[in-house]
This record gives C-alpha cells, structure tokens and sequence, in this order.
C-alpha cells in the first residue's frame, strides 16, 4: 500500500468576503502525480502553497509524512541575486564530480541546452542578479530537479521552457519516483506527466483519474447525465471533447469511464471547424493575396536569423510557428506587421513582403499593452467597438464578448489597473478580436490564460474565418487551433513539418546528435597540426573560442535589447522625458556592440 505523504483535512482560506477553498480534504500518497487545473483566481497556488505550508490555512490542517523531502517551485524564486549559477545549482561539487553525474549532465542539458549553459554570457559562472524572470526560473527549476524528493510542487513550470524543454522536462519527470503536484495551462504537459486531475472551482476540488483528455471526457460524462440535450450541445466541454475523440484518439492513456457514453455524447456535434466554408469566406474577406515573401531576409541586430526566404500565407491559412529560442520567429512576425502597418514601405533588410489590399491586421505580443488603469473593462472593450461580427451571421456585443471571455457582469465594472496578470491579457486578447481583423498574428497567446479561457478562445477562433499565424510552446493550443506547422530550426531556413510538433522535436533530436558525433573538419585538423611562429597555442586558442562564444552571445542579446528599446521609443513617443531616457540607453548599447564587434573581428583572425 502507497505511502501517504501530505494529508489536507477540512482546509479553509477566506480572501475578504470571498472563500478560496471551502472544507477541503484531499491527500498525496507516494507515486501520485497529480495536475491542478481551474480559472485563474479559483485558488490553484493557493492550494497548493497551503499543501507545502508555505501558506497557513485559515481553517482545518495539514499533516506531512515526518520525513517528507519536499521540494517547491513557486512562481517567485528564492534565488540569492549575488551568487553565481554554479552556486545556486550545482554547490561546493568540483567540477569532475558533477559532471560525472548522470543526472546533473541531464538537467543542464535539458533546461539549459548543454554544460556551458548557452545563452548565458559566462556559463555557470553567470551572477543572478541581471538574469531575466525567465532564466532565473529555469535556474530555480534545475536546483530543485537536481536535488532528491519525496514530493515536488511546481507552479506553472512550463512557463518561459520552449517545445524541446518542455517535452524533456515530461520525459524527466515520469522517470523520477518523487510524487508530483503540478499547477499548468499546458494541457499537452497535464496528459503526458499526470495521472490525477484536481479541478478548483468555485470553493471545492473534484478528483479526476488519468491526465487531462481522461479528465475531459470524464468531465464530459458527468455534464452529460446532469444537462438536458440542448444545454449539452451548448457545452464547450463537449467540442473540445469531439476534437479529441476524432483527431487524437491516443492522447487518453488511462480511461477510467465508459467509452461508448463519451462517443454518444458528441454523434452529432459538428468538427471544431468547416475548413471549406471558413476558407470560401476568407477568400471573399480577403482576396488572394495576404502575405507574400520573396526572397526575404530577416535581422536581429548583426545576427542574420533568416535567409533568402519566399514563403505565402494565403486567405484562410491556419498556420503554427515552432522553433528554438532566437531562431527569428518574433522577428518574423514583426517584419510581416510593419510592412503590413507601413502599406509595403517599411521592408526587411533583405527582399520583399508583399501584403494584400484588403489586409486588416491584429498583432498579440508578448508584452501586455498597458492601458488608463482608471478606465473600466467593458468600456476599455466598447472603445474599440460596441459590437463585433463573429462571420456566419453571428454578432455579440461588447458585453456579450466580456462574459465569453470570463468577465462577468460585476467583473466588467472593475477598474483595468485592478486586474490580475492573466485578466490583462484576456482584455488584449478581447480588445484585439473586437476590431474585426481578418489576419490574426499571436504571439504566445497562451501566456497567463487558464484552461477555461483557452478553450473558449479556441471555440472563438474555430469559427473565425480569416488567416492566422501562432506562435506558442503549448503544442495542444497548436494542435487544436493551426492547420499546419512550420518550423524555424536555426538554420536561417523555414521548413514545413507534415507531422507537426513531433517532427520536429524528431528533427531536433537528429540535429543534436549530430553535433555531438560531428567529427573535426580535416583542413582544421591538419592546421592544428602545423606548428608555426604565427600560431596560438592550443590554450590561447581555447580561450580565443569561449571568449568568442561569450561575445555572439552578449550581441544577440544587445540585438533583443535594441529591438525592445526601439518598440518602448515608440510606445512613448509623446512623453519626451521618457525617450530621452531610453535613446541614452540606447546609444550606450550601440557603443557596446561596436566595441564588440571589433574585438569579435580581432578574436577571429587568431582563431
């Protein structure tokens, strides 16, 4: 019989006049690997901060097993901003006992892309402090996985990881025995990692076997036998479950239901999407040409991220982006909306993007667009329109959209600058819908939204004729929303993946390999051989090449810093005080990255 490692008996926690958590009772036995799911605001973290002890509970208690390793990852690390990588990572080990770890080699690898930690200007022995939110969770992530634990709790640790990492970071924790307690949107992750589901709602949690397709269709189930016919066909539960029943069969692992009441319970519910008719109406929205490029090279700075690419995305086009980080997929889509924004003026450095006439575009960054925190939800929303047309005679109204889009009637009185993070990026996404583009760019739209959100953007965009590119680490939001995937590989090329997300972590995969094998070029070796007056020495020239590596890397990052100084200068183009401020930040990055360059050349020639 498991082990029981955490005991929640008759929890309460009361946030104002609002409870959280209503008598709860809920327990963690060995070998568990439990996913939390819910609305934001529901009481996930709560939960599970409550459950690690982080968090006193107002009313009820919880017990750990007297010897409990538990190891937590909250949304906000812990991390010392003085200490170096090593320190926090790896300790007092020496150099040889580390890396003769198999699983220490494992998580640098994994999280990092390899030993040297690339990305980071001085390897593990990079300081804290100026780290990105980003890097400094991945850090906090590996400090935790390399440890051992009984219990591991992690608050949305896909977030900031790309496809390859999240994908490692599922392999990695299904072979580890810890029990495991997980707080995610990422559905793809929910149904690879976990074997239970807790649903938060409205004060309660109900317990779901297998991951989340299972929780899905059992969810499905139990709103089937309580809902009379027509509120079930109303039921977005139940388009999401037709989707999964008849396009990935394989994603449930587990069942714990009866098969034959899921698949009568969608017999006549529609695909997700009628491909034809969305793709008919986006041709008449939108003529036949969209975005054409020809012989297109896209720039970050010094670095050239795409070369000689001729590419189309035409009416109707569904299409997702993957690709390594930096591999020019943001910087794609920014070329694309800037020839779009300047009628064809504004064109990368290199060929042409040809955009259609008739092209309404809608661009969904990464960044929250801030707005007059004293304006009201509904009227931030009214401001762009009062009313929005759906396509295939459908119409709603701004409110209408609000509460689709989880702001009830009370929720759209609230004042923006009360808003939570997730709900900033529901009104972007809202506000963006409303001014009926028919060309959607999303650029990790997935970021901060709940599941629930997710999947009634979904249902918005299945019956949204127009073209739309995604960009995303959430291959479900992919898989669900996108009719093909392209891939951007580093390579300065764009590929086309018939298989989607797994070709490509299939291709990755070979590419790795095959730099590992690669042996040393014959012309390098026979160079190498040569002793000459003129040569370094073989440490000089080691030095030479990590001193080089370190400068591609601080000029990659000055290009991003350059790109998000430029786009911040025109953000705030009328506050003059605040250009003035940014263009001296700009200049000193300009100076810097000259200064690099030169040395780069100098450094080159000797190696």
């Amino acid at each position: 019989m498991a082990t029981n490692l955490v005991n929640v008996e008759a929890v309460g926690k009361v946030y104002g006049t609002r409870a959280l958590l209503d008598g709860i009772s809920l327990g963690v036995n060995e070998g568990d690997r439990i996913g939390v799911v819910g609305r934001n605001g529901d009481g996930k973290t709560t939960l599970i901060r409550i459950l690690a002890k982080l968090e006193p509970a107002d009313t009820g208690r919880v017990t750990h097993s007297g010897d409990l390793r538990l190891g937590v990852l909250t949304q906000h690390d812990s991390l010392d901003p003085a200490a170096t990588v090593r320190h926090e990572v790896i300790g007092d080990l020496a150099d040889h006992e580390w890396a003769g770890n198999a699983k220490i080699r494992d998580v640098l690898t994994g999280l990092f892309g390899g030993l040297d930690l690339p990305g980071f200007t001085q390897g593990l022995d990079t300081v804290i402090g100026p780290l990105s939110g980003g890097e400094r969770r991945r850090i906090a992530l590996a400090k935790l996985l390399i440890a051992e634990q009984d219990l591991i709790v992690l608050d949305e640790p896909t977030n900031h990881l790309d496809v390859e990492g999240i994908s490692w970071l599922a392999a990695h924790l299904r072979a580890r025995r810890s029990a495991l307690v997980v707080v995610t949107h990422d559905r793809w992750f929910l149904d690879q990692v976990c074997t239970r589901m807790w649903d938060v709602q409205r004060g309660a949690v109900h317990e779901y076997e297998g991951g989340y397709s299972d929780y899905v269709f059992a969810r499905a189930e139990r709103e089937r036998i309580a809902a009379s016919e027509e509120a079930k066909r109303q039921n977005l539960v139940r388009k999401e479950l037709a989707w999964l029943r008849r396009g990935a069969p394989a994603r449930t692992s587990k069942p714990r239901f009866r098969i034959e009441a899921a698949n009568a319970l969608i017999a006549d519910v529609p695909p997700p999407r009628d491909s034809a008719e969305l793709m008919k109406f986006a041709n008449s929205r939108l003529g036949k040409t969209v975005f054409d490029l020809e012989d297109v090279t896209v720039q970050a700075g010094p670095k050239v991220l795409l070369k000689h690419l001729t590419w189309q995305l035409g009416p109707g086009d569904r299409i997702g982006l993957v690709g390594v980080n930096g591999a020019g997929k943001t910087s794609l889509l920014r070329a694309m909306a800037e020839a779009a924004d300047s009628d064809g003026e504004r064109q990368p450095v290199g060929g042409r993007v040809v955009v259609g006439r008739t092209v309404k575009l809608a661009y969904l960054s990464q960044e929250v667009a801030e707005l007059d925190p004293a304006l009201r939800v509904l009227e931030a929303v009214e401001r762009v329109r009062q009313r929005v047309d759906l396509g295939k005679g459908r119409e709603m109204t701004a409110s209408q959209l609000c509460e689709k889009f989880g702001f009830t009637k009370e929720r759209q009185w609230t004042p923006v600058g009360d808003l939570s993070g997730g709900e900033r990026r529901r009104l972007q996404v809202l506000r963006l819908l409303m001014d009926e583009p028919n060309v959607l760019f999303l650029d990790e739209p997935t970021n901060d939204l709940d599941i629930e959100t997710l999947t009634q953007l979904e249902d918005l965009l299945d019956g949204w004729p127009g073209s739309l590119v995604v960009i995303s680490h959430d291959r479900y939001f992919i898989e669900r929303t996108t009719d093909r995937v392209f891939a951007l590989l580093g390579d300065a090329t764009m590929r086309m993946l018939p298989r989607g997300v797994d070709e490509y972590l299939e291709r990755r995969q070979r590419v790795r390999a095959a730099a590992a094998s690669a042996p040393v070029a014959p012309g390098r070796q026979k160079a190498a051989e040569q002793p000459g007056p003129a040569q370094k020495s073989a440490a000089e020239q080691r030095a030479a090449k990590k001193e080089l590596q370190k400068i591609e890397r601080r000029l990659d990052r000055i290009g991003e810093q350059e790109t998000e100084l430029h786009e911040r200068i025109a953000e705030h183009a009328t506050d003059f005080e605040k250009v003035a401020e940014l263009d001296a930040r700009l200049r000193e990055l300009t100076g810097e990255r000259e200064e690099l360059e030169t040395r780069w050349l100098e450094l080159a020639e000797d190696v």
